[in-house]
């Protein structure tokens, strides 16, 4: 039998060779000075080699332990070669789909057709927090316990919504696996781990008497001109936010007075045409002739590749004095209330405004999009605003007088 001296000072030979150990152990020694434990044996008739190892990071001591495991398997006629391949193979695909490997593929599949506050954010808890604590695990083996731990940890650190939001983003990407992996979902599973705070409240709808005075002191704000015609644009469209100060050039045709947001931009992920007023499109010329140069209507003003930043109106609302009264969300049911109010036909509104139909048996028969409507009630809105702020009475602009 061999001694470890024995195989520490075994030497290279011009051939390889092997210095026996017991019951088919044996060292093997290469030209080059490698030295690995390998056991030989017969399975259905067949010679068979298990590389147990090599030497001396695999003591002498380790690999007879190690041959008394293979010779069990062996004997219940399993192939101990075959289960190291197969524990291999599953380790490269354990390799390939960690945490990491598989949401990066995750987010390079959405970000392109995904706005540019979901690109910022998914990769933000990505980078930030999903990354570090569960990168580079096999995505198999992420517990609820790893997820519940990560979301403690961003809740202390920066809060409950912070955690709920990034909590989404890992559960995202668990839901979009093939089953075949068998992940599960753990993100989803500890969904009440922390108590969100309640939302603030969005803010009511102006009143008609309320209305100019908004705008007045939206028009006193010192702020960029940008900002400014956003607000206005905000009223004039009462598109959601994130579709306006997102919006790329592309996507306005102001010869044909039409604003076309693509799917992939819309909260329904359903293409809307916003028909625009003259005074809309008067505010779109007014930012093509600012200076500038950038693919977004509303460029960031420390990086005109990126839009404005989605706190930036809702900043220019405190300052006016709207903090918790009135937000850029409130311009849409601002609108609806007024228009509602005023005998415009409902369906028409819901569709400018881009809400789902509810009542799914009406929805499967309702196809229009009351575009033509739609393009005089817009009109008409805008009217309406500027009446407003010239001091006008209250007026109706139902669809009889428009």
């Amino acid at each position: 039998m061999l001694t470890d001296i024995k195989a520490r000072a075994a030497k290279p030979e011009q051939k390889p060779y092997k210095l026996t150990d017991r019951d088919g152990l044996y060292l093997f020694i290469t030209p080059k000075g490698a030295k690995s434990w390998r056991y030989d044996y017969r399975l259905l008739g067949a010679r068979q080699t298990l590389t147990i190892g090599q030497y001396p990071e695999i003591s002498l001591a380790v690999a007879r332990k190690r041959l008394t495991e293979a010779r069990s398997r062996v004997a219940e006629g399993v192939s101990p070669a075959e289960v190291k391949q197969a524990a291999k193979a599953q380790a490269r695909i354990a390799r390939k789909n960690t945490v990491r490997a598989l949401g990066q593929d995750w987010y390079q599949a959405r970000s392109a057709s995904r706005s540019q506050s979901w690109c910022d954010n998914a990769r933000r808890f990505l980078e930030k927090d999903i990354y570090p604590a569960l990168g580079n695990k096999p995505i198999r083996e992420v517990t609820p316990d790893d997820v519940e731990r990560l979301v403690r940890k961003v809740a202390e650190q920066r809060g409950a919504k912070s955690a709920h939001y990034m909590r989404l983003t890992l559960a995202g990407l668990f839901k979009s696996l093939p089953r075949s992996l068998n992940a599960g979902n753990p993100a989803r599973d500890v969904g009440t781990v922390i108590e969100l705070p309640k939302p603030k409240p969005r803010g009511r709808a102006l009143t008609a008497k309320e209305i100019p005075v908004f705008l007045e002191a939206a028009d006193r704000y010192p702020g960029r001109p940008q900002t400014k015609l956003a607000i206005r644009l905000l009223m004039l469209t009462f598109a959601r936010k994130l579709e306006l100060i997102e919006a790329p050039w592309s996507e306005i045709n102001l010869d044909g007075a039409e604003w076309v947001i693509p799917a992939e931009r819309m909260k329904r992920e359903k293409a809307h045409i916003v028909p625009l007023s003259r005074q809309a499109v008067e505010c779109f010329k007014k930012l093509k002739e600012l200076p500038g140069d950038s693919d977004y209507v509303f460029p960031n003003l420390g990086d005109p590749r990126k839009p404005m930043s989605a706190s930036t109106l809702n900043m220019v609302f405190d300052r006016i004095g709207y903090g918790g009264k009135f937000t850029p969300h409130g311009a849409r049911s601002t609108a609806s209330t007024a228009l509602n109010s005023q005998g415009w036909n409902d369906d028409a509104i819901e569709r400018q405004l881009a809400h789902s139909e509810r009542d799914l048996v009406r929805a499967a028969y309702n196809h229009s999009d009351y575009l033509q409507e739609r393009r005089k009630m817009m009109q008409a809105w805008a009217d309406y605003l500027d009446a407003l702020a010239g001091g006008a009475k209250v007026i109706a602009i139902g669809s009889q007088a428009a």
